[in-house]
């Protein structure tokens, strides 16, 4: 069946937008050509309209007022400032989204990433926006690593992985936090494990997506090195994107979504300065043995080194990083940690599969005393149907969630 078009006109550019495409009729009417059916007449082409609510470019950056990370809700104006804090070893961009009086959520990027790329497409997903109006959240973004910063001087000493986790302590006495919930991916996710390890009091719960506890592998260094070397001496080089895209997504995702990933390589090719990025990366690749144990003995458990408060470990079932979150989970307390591996997922869980993450996130402020009133979003599933699956575990045994 074809149509050729007796009249009407095309669509006026402003009609047509990312997010929002219309087309208006009656104005264009069609005859039908060639056809089995019986002729009718013309046939009128009426309004059709797709919305589409999934950011596909990141912005947000310039605006000191307005928050790229959470939508307005009609007359509920969302609070949100950029405030530089200050440490002895570097300044830090912190992003304040919420209201001060309320609790408090700190959260940490990934190497390549800031706080609007690392967190705009979860923290705006419709299932988020409850939580987070019941807290304030404080986005740490590492030295030189926001969008637009000016190259760091040549010469001057980048903080180390343990370094960036004390500097953390510079955010908390800014704002005069008296305990946080932190939520960290990749890099970010072992600044605060280190931050936890010094000062636990302070910390009530960790969320930690694609963590690791162990020094980097001889395969990670030499390819982070390498990658390093490149964004130095040559800017952002396709070699440093793919390596990072891989970090990101792992092989998987890169392969089937390619969308997802052109705006995260588009990202790294504007967005980010390489020196600065390399400078952090060193110090990612140097990172130190977290030094974590799992102590059976009920005598040696209270002075064991380990993660005190709720830990929550998260990674994707297609990850780069998987493994390294089993191992991290067996080297924690099962009493106080839970392990969740998210299936059909690369790293970038966040990007991948938000609900889950967030149905996870919502159980695990509740588990602390937040958000209590708070309930599931989308409608329950059936015990055949259910995609979230909990094996059963003897007492002293880890308890791993699948999603």
């Amino acid at each position: 069946m074809s149509y050729h078009k007796l009249s009407g006109s095309e669509p006026d550019e402003g009609e047509v937008s990312l997010t929002h495409v219309s087309a208006e009729a009656p104005k264009d009417t069609y005859q039908k050509m060639d056809s089995d059916q019986p002729d009718s007449g013309t046939t009128e082409f009426f309004k059709v309209e797709v919305s589409d609510t999934k950011a596909r470019s990141f912005d947000g950056f310039e605006g000191t007022t307005k928050s790229p990370l959470l939508t307005d809700d009609g007359d509920n104006k969302v609070n949100y400032e950029l405030v530089y804090v200050p440490d002895f070893n570097g300044i830090m961009l912190v992003a304040v989204q919420g209201d001060k009086s309320k609790p408090a959520i700190i959260t940490y990027h990934d190497i390549g990433l800031n706080h609007v790329t690392c967190f705009q497409g979860f923290f705006n997903f419709p299932d988020m926006a409850p939580i987070l109006k019941q807290c304030c959240v404080y986005h740490i973004n590492a030295p030189g690593q926001e969008q637009g910063a000016h190259q760091l001087p040549e010469g001057k000493k980048y903080p180390d992985m343990d370094t960036l986790g004390e500097m953390v302590m510079s955010v908390v006495k800014h704002f005069g936090l008296k305990k946080f919930i932190g939520f960290g991916v990749g890099a970010g996710a072992n600044i605060l494990a280190r931050f936890e390890l010094n000062h636990p009091q302070l910390v009530e719960g960790l969320v930690l997506v694609n963590c690791t506890s162990k020094t980097a592998s001889w395969g990670e260094w030499g390819q982070q090195k390498l990658s390093s070397f490149y964004l130095r001496g040559k800017g952002m080089t396709s070699y440093s994107q793919e390596y990072l895209l891989w970090h990101y997504f792992g092989k998987k995702t890169m392969e089937t979504n390619h969308d997802l990933v052109t705006v995260f390589r588009e990202n790294l090719a504007k967005s980010v300065n390489p020196y600065n990025l390399s400078l952090f990366i060193d110090s990612y690749i140097r990172r130190t043995d977290l030094k974590i144990k799992r102590e059976m003995d009920p005598a040696k458990k209270k002075e064991a080194r380990t993660l005190k408060g709720s830990i929550m470990l998260i990674g994707g079932s297609n990850s780069p990083h998987v493994n390294d979150t089993i191992e991290m989970n067996g080297r924690l307390n099962p009493e106080n940690s839970t392990w969740i591996k998210i299936s059909d997922c690369g790293g970038m869980i966040l990007e991948e599969q938000p609900a889950k993450l967030c149905e996870s996130f919502r159980l695990f402020l509740q588990g602390l005393g937040y958000v209590l009133k708070l309930r599931s979003l989308r409608p329950a599933h059936s015990a055949e149907s259910s995609d979230l699956r909990v094996t059963n575990k003897p007492k002293a045994a880890p308890s791993p969630v699948f999603v």
